[in-house]
């Protein structure tokens, strides 16, 4: 070997290792004991990619962290965030788009990693939620479909069909039978942004675990920090186009008036959370009892 060859094999071995400890040390950056609960992991790609664990609940326990993770859609992920995804330990993905926004972009996950398909929005498949870029696609349009307020009710009438909606209840069954299985940890669940079938899911769960409703809607609001920006060049082009810039921020972002839609729906329907999870989603006082041993330490 040559002295110029044998000086790039330096250089790239030395590059390699430099490039490893950059990695490493972004993803020691998000340990448990440095970030607070609801805190994005800070993975670019995954924007939105969260542990819900860290919440105190009313009487003082801590729900676990690295068991259950929530995030916006798993697509487009660099070869380096990959490399933090993997790092997860993640044994299964639940992925509550429709077929369309499935097939529109496909999760990407580390081998070994089991997708589970459950479409919270099969009943309505063309809901705002599972059709958030399209709702943007016609500024002019947008501003009389979804203008003066008609986004907002759009959206809470949404949040109420995630409690209503057959297709929702099982679902939701699912997924929160799925998460009670130690066996099935840990597991990540997503939509497309990560704040509407996402938000409400995340909502529900630390709810029942006993969080305070003052943090599941602060978890709830983060949402805005993590994916308004992700999409400012489409803000950007629909306002520029003539679109109400109200309109982008009602749609990719979240209010509290829709999850105070879904708790609103929930507590008509069935007058407490745990109603809720045994007689909206069959989900046993047994088993909600073994939620929260499985999830809430330090009681």
């Amino acid at each position: 070997m040559n002295r110029t060859n044998k000086l790039y094999t330096n250089y790239m071995f030395v590059f390699l290792i430099v490039l490893s400890g950059i990695i490493l040390s972004s993803f020691s950056k998000m340990s448990d004991n440095e970030l607070e609960p609801g805190q994005s992991l800070g993975i670019v790609s995954i924007p939105n990619l969260r542990d819900m664990g860290g919440y105190k609940t009313t009487d003082g326990a801590t729900v676990a962290r690295g068991l259950v993770y929530r995030s916006n859609q798993l697509c487009n992920i660099s070869t380096s965030d990959m490399l933090l995804l993997a790092k997860l330990n993640l044994k299964n993905d639940f992925d509550l788009r429709t077929a369309t926004e499935r097939n529109a972009k496909p999760d990407e996950l580390p081998v070994g990693v089991n997708n589970v398909w459950l479409d919270v929005m099969a009943g309505n498949p063309t809901s705002g939620p599972a059709n958030l870029i399209g709702l943007l696609s016609d500024p002019k349009k947008a501003n009389a479909d979804l203008g003066d307020g008609k986004v907002e009710n759009m959206f809470k009438a949404a949040y109420r069909q995630f409690i209503s909606l057959p297709s929702a209840q099982k679902a939701f069954s699912e997924l929160f039978l799925s998460l009670g299985d130690k066996n099935q940890l840990p597991a990540l669940f997503h939509c497309t942004t990560g704040k509407d079938r996402t938000g409400w899911a995340a909502a529900a769960l630390l709810t029942l675990l006993g969080v305070p409703m003052e943090a599941v809607k602060k978890d709830y609001l983060r949402s805005n920090e993590y994916i308004l920006p992700m999409y400012d060049n489409l803000i950007k082009q629909f306002v520029a186009a003539g679109g109400s810039p109200s309109i982008p921020a009602a749609t990719l972002g979240v209010k509290e008036e829709y999850l105070n839609a879904a708790f609103d729906e929930m507590q008509t329907k069935y007058g407490s959370i745990e109603n809720y999870f045994s007689e909206g989603l069959g989900i046993t006082v047994d088993q909600q009892t073994a939620l929260r041993n499985l999830y809430l330490k330090n009681k």
